[in-house]
């Protein structure tokens, strides 16, 4: 018990996202206002890679995230549906060549995403 209590209201919120704030207290940054689609460990990954890297070719990033190529390809088709990445194939010879980039809306919604979890952070270490 004692480790909930130090947490406090911020901590109790995070776990569930319901509880409204303590009467008097300002309204902090919850988790469930984080944009769930980036939040996934693979497509963050997949984002903040992409962020650093002009492009990135499908084997670079099953490589650097150490995943699978399905796995790749369901988290990154998500995130080109969303409109986040851009996907680019073509053929190097005969050899097929799959190629992401990180789009405008893409860096924008990492960038509100990291604000947010700056907030989230700040806000329960501030608690």
């Amino acid at each position: 018990m004692a480790g909930k209590a130090r947490r406090g209201a911020t901590a109790e919120r995070l776990e569930h996202p319901g509880t409204p704030p303590p009467a008097g207290s300002r309204h902090e940054p919850v988790a469930v206002d984080l944009d769930r689609l980036i939040h996934e460990r693979l497509r963050l990954g997949i984002v903040s890679a992409l962020a650093v890297n002009e492009r990135l070719s499908f084997n670079d990033l099953k490589r650097l995230l150490r995943t699978t190529d399905g796995n790749l390809s369901v988290h990154a088709r998500k995130l080109e549906e969303a409109g986040y990445v851009r996907c680019d194939k073509s053929f190097v010879g005969r050899l097929p060549k799959t190629e992401f980039r990180l789009t405008v809306a893409g860096k924008g919604a990492l960038e509100r995403y990291l604000d947010h979890m700056e907030a989230i952070i700040h806000a329960t270490r501030d608690g």
